[in-house]
C-alpha cells in the first residue's frame, strides 16, 4: 500500500525532461494536425498528386487550408512540389522523410478499420 501511496505523490511525468518525447510531440504536431494526415495519406497511394486531385480526395477540406497545409507539409520535408518543365503542371508527392511514414499509416487505416 505503501508504494502506491508514494507513486501518487510523485510529480506527474513532463515530456520536456525526455528528449525522445519531444520528438515524439514534434511528429504529432505535424501528423495530427487536422488534414494533414488525410493528405500524407492520400499521397501514400500514389507517385504524384496534381492538386485538384489532392483536393478530390480531402472535400470536406477548402483548397486555402488545403494549400496552407501542403505547404507546411513542404517546410516540413514531408511533401515535395514538382513543376513539370514541359507542361509547367504542379504535382506533390512524398519525399523520402514522407514516405518512411507509410507503413505508419498503414498500420493506422489496419487499427481503424477494426477498432473505430
Amino acid at each position: 500500500m505503501l508504494e502506491v501511496k508514494e507513486k501518487q505523490e510523485k510529480a506527474p511525468c513532463n515530456p520536456e525532461d525526455y528528449e525522445l518525447c519531444k520528438h515524439f510531440i514534434k511528429a504529432f504536431q505535424i501528423i495530427g494536425k487536422k488534414w494533414n494526415g488525410l493528405i500524407i495519406s492520400s499521397l501514400c497511394d500514389t507517385e504524384d498528386m496534381r492538386f485538384k486531385d489532392l483536393a478530390r480526395c480531402i472535400e470536406a477540406c477548402s483548397d486555402r487550408v488545403l494549400v496552407e497545409r501542403v505547404k507546411e507539409l513542404e517546410r516540413d520535408q514531408i511533401v515535395r512540389r514538382t513543376v513539370d518543365d514541359k507542361t509547367g503542371i504542379i504535382s506533390y508527392g512524398l519525399t523520402e522523410k514522407g514516405a518512411e511514414l507509410k507503413p505508419v499509416f498503414d498500420q493506422v487505416h489496419h487499427w481503424a478499420d477494426k477498432w473505430a
